[in-house]
C-alpha cells in the first residue's frame, strides 16, 4: 500500500511517500528548483519520490493533500466580510488569485497527476486532510510513542491555528481548536515584521537575537495586545495588527504601543530596543506554550507529547517545556511547518482512511534521522565535479574522514555532503558546513564569510550521542536540533566586570565557555545528537575529531548562504563552495581544497540571492 503525501500553494511545497507504513522518500521543492521556500506545486519533489521507490504513479493507491481549500476560502471570506470595508485593496488583490488558481486546487493537482499519468482517476484516488490533522499526523505518527498528546501551533491552516489531538495505535482524534484571528504564530511573525524581518523566514532571527535583549516589553503585551487565559488559551486584540485586512502584520496603533514604526529591513541598524522587543515576543511564547503544555497534561493525562505546526520549531520554547518535566517524552517533527504536511497528509490517509495497522520499531522514531532526501554515488559525484571544473582528490572511506577531521581541527570551513538530504529547514550532517567550535572565532566568520548573515546569528553544536551529557544539561536525544539546553557549568567561562558592562550584540564576541562558537550569549546551545545508526559517516567524522583534539562537538550549519536554499546536488554544493569562503569541500570520497580550485570558476554568491 502506497500513499504520496503534497503540500503546496502556500509555502514550502514538499512531498513525500509512505510504502506500507514506512516513509520512503520525503523532499521540498526548494531544493530542486533553487527558490527559498517554493510554493508552486511540487513536481520535482514528486519525481524525486517516486525515483526513489522505482514506481510511476500508477503503483500509487492515494495521493493525499494536506489542507482543504475550501474551508481556507471561507475563512478568508468570512474575514474580509467581518471587517469591510476594511481592507477592500488586500480583497481585491487576492481574490483575482483565489478565483483563477486557489479555489480550484482539486482542478489544478488532477492536472498535475494526469502529467505522469492521463488516465489518474482523481476522484477514487485524490484525498484532502485538514491542515492541522495533518500536522497532528506527522506528530504523532512517526514518533517512536504508542500513545501521546498532540499540540499543533503555528499561524493559521483553514480555521485552526492552535490545536490539541490525542493519538493512540493508528488512532489519532482532534479534541479542542483555537481560530484565526487569534494565532500565536501570527504573533510571533507580526514582532518579526515589526523588528525588521521577513515574515515566514525571519522568525529563527528573532528567536537568535533575544538573549541579547531583556523581556521589558513583555507585560505590555500581555496587558494590551494578547488576554491570556492560565490554560494557555488566548484572544489577541485585533485593534494592533493588519493581517486581518491589509498587506503589513501590524498597524499605527501598534507602533504607537511600541514607540515607533516598524524597523525598515536591512536599512536601519538593530537596537537594544528591538532585542528587548525579540527578548520580550519569545517570552510570552514561552508562557504561552507551557501554560497549553500543563493544561494538556491536567485534561489528558499523556505521559507523552508530539509537537507539530511552525512554533514548534521554536527550540528554546521546546527546550524550557523539556526543563520543565511536565511530560516523559517530549517528540517534534523535525519538518514542523508546512513541508511536514505532505509527511502528515500521507500517514492520516494511510493510517486514518486506509485502516492501516502503525509499527513502532520499539528504539527511534520513524523519520529515520530525517535523512530521506536524494543521495548520489562516488562514482556520479565524481563524474559531476568533473563537468563542473572541479579539481579534487578521490579518498578512501577512513583517509577521507581523517583529513576532514584535521581541516575541522585546523579550523578550516569544511562545506560537507555524504549520503541523503535531509527533510526539513534543518541541516543534520549530511548537507552541512562544519567548523571547530572550539575555536572563539568561528561564528563570526562563519556568519559574515561563509553565510553572508547578520553576525548574531548562533549555530548548532554537533555532539555525539554518547558524550552529549559532557557538555550539556540534557539526558535525552535530540537529532533534529529541536531543544535548547544550558551549556554544563562546569564548561563555561566566567565574564569579566568589564565584559559583564557590554550591552546587546558587543556581547557576541566574548568567549563564554570551552565551546564558544556553539555558545550562545545566555550560555545555551541547540543541540544535535549525533548517532551511529542513522548517519555513520557524521558520526565517524565526530569520532575521528574527537580521536585528534578530544573534543566531540562540531559547528553545523547549513550548506548554503543567506537567502538560498540547501544544496542539493553536487553542483549544488560547488557552487557554493565557490561562492563563499568555505576553504575545503567533502562530498562523498572527493575531497576539494579552495587554493586548488581553477580561479575562473569563482563566484560571487554574497549579493546572489534574495535576502531571507
Amino acid at each position: 500500500m502506497r500513499v504520496l503525501g503534497i503540500s503546496a500553494f502556500y509555502h514550502d511545497s514538499a512531498a513525500a511517500l509512505i510504502e506500507d507504513g514506512k516513509l520512503v522518500a520525503a523532499a521540498q521543492e526548494e531544493r530542486f528548483t533553487r527558490k527559498k521556500h517554493d510554493s508552486a506545486f511540487p513536481e520535482k519533489a514528486v519525481d524525486y519520490c517516486l525515483g526513489e521507490a522505482g514506481i510511476k504513479l500508477a503503483d500509487i493507491d492515494y495521493v493525499a493533500f494536506y489542507d482543504k481549500p475550501f474551508l481556507k476560502f471561507e475563512r478568508l471570506l468570512e474575514t474580509y466580510l467581518a471587517f469591510a470595508p476594511r481592507g477592500f485593496n488586500s480583497f481585491r488583490m487576492a481574490m483575482p488569485l483565489w478565483l483563477k488558481e486557489k479555489l480550484f486546487q482539486k482542478t489544478l493537482l488532477r492536472d498535475e497527476m494526469k502529467k505522469w499519468q492521463p488516465d489518474f482517476d482523481w476522484q477514487k484516488r485524490l484525498l484532502f486532510g485538514e491542515h492541522h490533522q495533518s500536522h497532528a499526523a506527522s506528530a504523532f505518527f512517526p514518533s517512536p510513542y504508542e500513545e501521546a498528546a498532540i499540540l499543533c501551533m503555528d499561524g493559521v491552516g483553514e480555521w485552526a491555528t492552535t490545536s490539541l489531538g490525542w493519538g493512540q495505535g493508528n488512532k489519532l482524534e482532534m479534541l479542542k481548536e483555537i481560530h484565526f484571528p487569534h494565532s500565536l504564530g501570527l504573533l510571533y511573525s507580526a514582532f518579526t515584521y515589526y523588528t525588521g524581518f521577513k515574515v515566514n523566514s525571519g522568525e529563527y532571527k528573532v528567536m537568535g537575537l533575544a538573549p541579547y535583549g531583556e523581556p521589558r516589553f513583555k507585560d505590555t503585551i500581555l496587558n494590551n495586545v494578547i488576554d491570556l487565559k492560565e490554560d494557555g488559551t488566548f484572544r489577541l486584540d485585533q485593534s494592533y495588527f493588519d493581517y486581518c485586512t491589509g498587506l503589513r502584520m501590524t498597524n499605527d496603533k501598534f507602533a504607537e504601543l511600541f514607540g515607533g514604526p516598524a524597523r525598515k529591513p536591512d536599512k536601519e541598524l538593530l537596537t537594544q530596543k528591538h532585542m528587548d522587543l525579540a527578548a520580550s515576543i519569545q517570552a510570552v511564547t514561552e508562557e504561552i506554550v507551557l501554560r497549553l503544555a500543563r493544561s494538556v497534561k491536567k485534561e489528558t493525562g499523556a505521559r507523552n507529547i508530539c509537537l507539530a505546526g511552525g512554533v514548534a520549531l521554536n527550540c528554546v520554547a521546546n527546550g524550557k517545556l523539556l526543563r520543565e518535566n511536565i511530560f516523559d517524552g517530549i517528540w517534534v517533527q523535525p519538518a514542523a511547518g508546512d513541508a511536514g504536511g505532505a509527511v502528515g497528509a500521507a500517514f492520516a490517509a494511510y493510517h486514518g482512511y486506509l485502516g492501516q495497522a502503525r509499527k513502532l520499531n520499539g528504539h527511534m522514531d520513524g523519520m529515520e534521522g530525517s535523512y530521506l532526501g536524494p543521495k548520489y554515488e562516488d562514482d556520479e559525484v565524481a563524474e559531476r565535479l568533473t563537468k563542473a571544473g572541479a579539481r579534487f582528490v578521490r579518498l578512501p572511506y577512513e583517509k577521507m574522514i581523517f583529513h576532514t577531521a584535521e581541516a575541522l581541527a585546523n579550523e578550516k570551513a569544511v562545506g560537507w555532503m555524504q549520503g541523503r538530504m535531509e527533510f526539513g529547514p534543518r541541516s543534520l550532517g549530511a548537507r552541512s558546513i562544519l567548523g571547530d567550535a572550539r575555536s572563539p572565532s568561528m561564528q563570526k566568520t562563519l556568519n559574515l564569510k561563509v553565510k553572508y548573515r547578520e553576525s548574531f546569528r548562533p549555530f548548532a553544536p554537533a555532539v555525539l550521542r554518547e558524550d552529549v551529557t559532557k557538555y550539556f544539561d540534557i539526558h535525552t536525544d535530540s537529532p533534529y536540533m529541536l531543544m535548547v539546553a544550558p551549556v554544563k557549568e562546569e564548561r563555561r567561562r566566567a565574564m569579566t566586570a568589564e565584559e559583564e558592562k557590554l550591552f546587546g550584540i558587543d556581547k557576541l564576541n566574548v568567549p563564554r565557555s570551552d565551546i564558544p562558537a556553539v555558545t550562545h550569549i545566555d550560555y545555551s546551545g541547540r543541540i544535535q545528537t549525533v548517532h551511529e545508526e542513522t548517519n555513520k559517516p557524521f558520526h565517524d567524522l565526530i569520532s575521528a575529531f574527537k580521536q585528534q583534539t578530544g573534543s566531540s562537538v562540531v559547528v553545523n550549519t547549513s550548506f548554503n548562504v543567506r537567502g538560498e536554499p540547501i544544496v542539493c546536488t553536487p553542483e549544488d554544493a560547488f557552487r557554493c563552495f565557490m561562492g563563499s569562503e568555505i576553504e575545503v569541500l567533502v562530498i562523498g570520497n572527493c575531497f576539494l581544497k579552495k587554493e586548488d580550485q581553477d580561479p575562473a570558476l569563482k563566484l560571487d554568491y554574497k549579493n546572489a540571492f534574495e535576502l531571507d
